[in-house]
């Protein structure tokens, strides 16, 4: 007889979990709760019910929910048939949400009722939509004439399948949509197997951080990242894999964040810098006792100042980094075992720096003209990476797909020096540097010292148009409660950055914007399209 050819899929990502503990509770919001065992189930119930559609390998099914248990059980029942889980930004501009699910060809569409205005408002437009199937946290859903039943009747509606099935590996699992500065959406897609690495490299490097106790299958789970974000950076996956405890909190609201931090005890989440600032600016938050909470961040720079505020909450942080490119992990900042005794404010400058590479993760740094730049921290050039589980391309864009893969490395867009130690720091995207007189400024370096003011709530530096010098950068200054900044003591500020040697004099900014509030990106980070649009021509 011949040998069986185990093939890689999520399947076996989710047997693991339920092997390992099958009585392990997944909770969401104060709604729900059950065992992996009963997850597994219904798991195996929405699978029958989307195989009696008619769904064939690579059918699309759009998700438009909240962070939910439901979520957790769609990541495997849709791969899990051979179908295509296409998760949907609902943040996106109608027109753009529309576009994706047109572009994607989505089949079958289950929403959660809180974006019935929006799917009524586009059905017309979705042509290739056969089926839509509501979700509510209600008794008794919302009436609409198109969906014709609701989530938890749909699970009932079929025969459960006994198992998911094995088939291709590389087979495809997963896609989403990718905002750029110009044109519409892209999808980046993943197959089966890439996902599975990605779970293993990504388990096996939470496992083996030894700063702050490594984050293991003793920890609790809750994500601050919505899971339609590339797959909530992987992490539901590795998590249910290793039979960890997990809370969902379904729509974001900070007290019900809270509430499910300190009732369950959570001790590890990620987020994007704008979720951490909201965390640690909430007011009363350092009656609450957060210590151990262990947090990755992604997304865009971890400033010093916001990881010292985090710090003296107890808050212990990771920063990470990757793209929707690739799925999305590449980096992790992490102490090396062969570091010896080192100050606590020397072992913060290493958790916010973009890290190391983790396992199976190939990763330059090259000039322009591709050779490697030096192990110096100053050196600058573009990151370049390969590894298992990078998207082949952008859906149906072979242009734009050739471009992503020239020369057969991932390039990525992102500027950044690598240290003497291998530590990877990215100083800015290519498109944000800005030019000035000939010289490259880094925003994210002006940002992260003047993040460091105390009269600094948050701060975003972008290039403006100069006569003399092509571009200056503008600091757009949001102060922290209670303060009023001046554009001289901010430049004051930064002088002694250029004095140190951290920053040249030429870098410090002559012009200062102070706001309420910066725009936001559908994922939180902060629009820096918005900034050049209203700020293009100068102040």
């Amino acid at each position: 007889m011949a040998p069986y050819d185990y093939p890689l899929l999520l399947k076996y990502v989710l047997a693991s979990g339920i092997r390992i503990a099958p009585e392990q509770k997944i909770y969401y919001r104060d709604q729900w709760e059950y065992t992996y065992a009963e997850m597994y189930q219904r798991v195996l119930q929405l699978g029958g019910a989307l195989k009696a559609l008619g769904l064939k390998t690579g059918s699309k099914v759009g998700i438009i929910e909240w962070d939910s248990h439901r979520y957790l059980e769609m990541y495997f029942a849709v791969p899990g048939i051979g179908a295509v889980m296409h998760t949907i930004n609902p943040r996106l501009a109608p027109a753009d949400v529309a576009y994706t699910m047109l572009h994607a060809e989505d089949e079958v569409v289950i929403f959660h009722e809180d974006f019935l205005p929006l799917i009524e408002k586009l059905r017309p437009q979705l042509a290739t939509v056969k089926k839509y199937i509501i979700i509510s946290d209600k008794e008794t859903p919302p009436e609409t004439p198109f969906a014709d039943t609701d989530y938890e009747t749909f699970l009932t509606s079929a025969t459960p399948l006994e198992e998911l099935p094995d088939f291709d590996e590389n087979t495809q699992a997963t896609l989403s949509y990718t905002t750029g500065t110009t044109g519409k959406p892209k999808g980046v897609y993943f197959t089966h197997r890439q996902l599975v690495l990605h779970t293993l490299a990504e388990a096996t490097t939470f496992g083996s951080l030894t700063d702050f106790g490594g984050i293991t299958k003793r920890d609790v789970y809750m994500p601050l990242t919505p899971l339609f974000h590339v797959h909530a950076w992987g992490v539901p996956y590795s998590t249910t894999m290793i039979g960890m405890k997990q809370v969902y909190p379904g729509r974001y609201e900070p007290s019900m964040l809270l509430k499910l931090v300190l009732t369950h005890k959570v001790t590890f989440s990620h987020c994007v810098p704008t979720i951490l600032q909201m965390v640690v600016g909430a007011p009363g938050i350092e009656k609450f006792d957060l210590r151990g909470w262990k947090i990755v961040i992604g997304g865009a720079r971890l400033t010093k100042g916001l990881a010292q505020s985090a710090q003296k909450l107890g808050i212990h942080l990771y920063a990470g980094y990757g793209m929707s490119e690739t799925a999305p992990l590449l980096t992790i900042a992490f102490l090396k075992p062969t570091f010896g005794e080192m100050s606590e404010e020397e072992k913060l400058d290493y958790h916010i720096k973009t890290g190391l590479p983790v396992p199976l993760v190939s990763l330059r740094v090259v000039n322009a003209d591709g050779e490697e730049v030096a192990r110096d921290g100053k050196e600058r050039g573009e990151i370049q990476v390969r590894t298992p589980w990078l998207t082949p391309g952008y859906l149906k864009e072979p242009e734009r797909s050739e471009a992503l893969w020239e020369g057969g490395w991932l390039h990525t867009g992102d500027v950044a020096t690598v240290d003497a130690h291998g530590y990877v720091q990215i100083v800015d995207r290519l498109k944000d540097v800005i030019k000035s007189g000939g010289e490259w400024i880094t925003s994210l370096e002006l940002e992260n010292l003047l993040s460091l003011h105390p009269a600094v709530n948050e701060a975003a530096v972008i290039g403006v148009p100069d006569e003399k010098w092509g571009e200056r950068p503008l600091a757009i200054v949001v102060p922290a409660e209670g303060a009023k900044p001046t554009a001289a003591a901010l430049q004051e500020h930064l002088k002694q950055y250029a004095t140190q040697g951290v920053i040249t004099d030429w870098a410090v900014p002559d012009l200062y914007e102070f706001v309420e509030a910066l725009p936001k990106t559908s994922v939180g980070k902060i629009d820096k399209k918005a900034l050049r649009a209203q700020y293009g021509g100068g102040i």
